[in-house]
């Protein structure tokens, strides 16, 4: 074949097989699925590698201890922001919302400030402060149809300012061993926390991949408008998914005050960007329908390894800065190369 009739078959809406452009592109998209999807775990690898070719620590036993307890809360926290970008929205209310929580329990589990001991109670109405949020994220994004990103924007510094109003005037320091112990207490190694972070883990893949909830999602992310068109309840199922993703920050505040044992207002500090980050790098992309859960824990454990490794091998705290943000730049090359044609415009 000539380059001539090369370029009129690409210029042609056909391919010489007949298919459609469409399907033409689609084709040449899943050509790049296999780097997109097995790209962040290569990725993740090399790390691994690199880091304990380079420190004769990184490998121990120790060591690995502390990149899964550093990693517990971020992995719970992308679970339900998985569901979140999935959707194509974005939630920034992640931090407000754990403060709130973290101050919640701290006020009413026994504590050496106020004479609340509510015990268990306390927890679940943190967590139950968390799911509130959520839901009025969802229902005022898409009752009032303003961005996701303003409604959280927002809703993050009402979190914050009721962690504030909550705050006594000096840290409660948290008695109740019943919570502490999440964090103190080992078994095999690690604390509770990490046992916890792998149950939500799994309960979020099983949701993704088994529920109605989870196949809507993608639905909505990928083709709103036909999903709608189609007679699905995407509002519903939209409001579902922030409130996942306040019970989530919830259960972050709830885990924060267990390591930390005293309530504080700015408990949740931190824990924003590096999830979202962490969601991109593993390819669960701001664009929707595409990623997912276990992508997204990926991502968090990219980032975990690369902190823990440049630690480990004495990289000055700027340099570690800027190789996390160029390892996010490189994710969204990767993972938005074979959108590039869907998302004609980019803002």
């Amino acid at each position: 074949m000539t380059l001539t009739q090369n370029a009129s078959i690409e210029a042609s809406p056909h391919t010489n097989a007949g298919r459609p452009a469409g399907q033409a592109r689609l084709l040449a998209s899943r050509r790049w699925l296999p780097l997109r999807e097995l790209g962040p775990v290569a990725t993740l690898a090399v790390l691994v590698l690199v880091f304990s070719l380079t420190s004769a620590q990184f490998l121990t036993a120790g060591n690995l201890k502390v990149v899964l307890e550093s990693s517990a809360i971020p992995v719970v926290l992308v679970v339900g922001l998985s569901f979140i970008l999935v959707q194509g929205s974005i939630d920034l209310s992640i931090e407000g919302v754990m403060a709130a929580s973290s101050m919640l329990v701290s006020l009413l589990i026994a504590n050496s400030v106020t004479g609340f001991d509510l015990g268990w109670w306390a927890i679940l109405a943190g967590a139950g402060l968390g799911s509130a949020f959520g839901l009025v994220n969802g229902l005022v994004y898409t009752i009032l149809r303003l961005p996701s990103l303003i409604v959280t924007l927002a809703t993050w510094f009402v979190g914050l300012g009721i962690a504030t109003l909550l705050f006594p005037g000096r840290q409660p320091q948290i008695l109740d061993e019943r919570l502490t112990r999440l964090a103190l207490d080992k078994s095999l190694g690690v604390s509770a926390l990490v046992f916890l972070a792998l149950a939500v883990a799994a309960l979020g893949w099983l949701l993704q991949t088994y529920t109605q909830f989870g196949r809507m999602s993608y639905a909505i992310g990928r083709d709103e408008k036909a999903t709608r068109q189609s007679g699905q309840h995407v509002r519903f199922h939209k409001i579902l998914a922030f409130v996942l993703m306040g019970l989530v920050s919830g259960v972050g505040g709830i885990m924060i005050s267990a390591q930390l044992a005293v309530g504080n207002p700015a408990a949740g500090e931190g824990f924003l960007f590096p999830a979202v980050s962490a969601a991109v790098i593993g390819g669960t992309l701001l664009s929707g329908g595409t990623g997912g859960v276990l992508q997204s824990i990926v991502g968090v454990f990219i980032l975990e390894v690369l902190r823990n490794g440049m630690i480990q091998i004495g990289v000055d705290p700027y340099l570690r800065h800027v190789a996390e943000g160029l390892t996010i730049i490189a994710a969204l090359v990767i993972g938005n190369w074979s959108l590039r044609g869907r998302l004609r415009i980019v803002k």
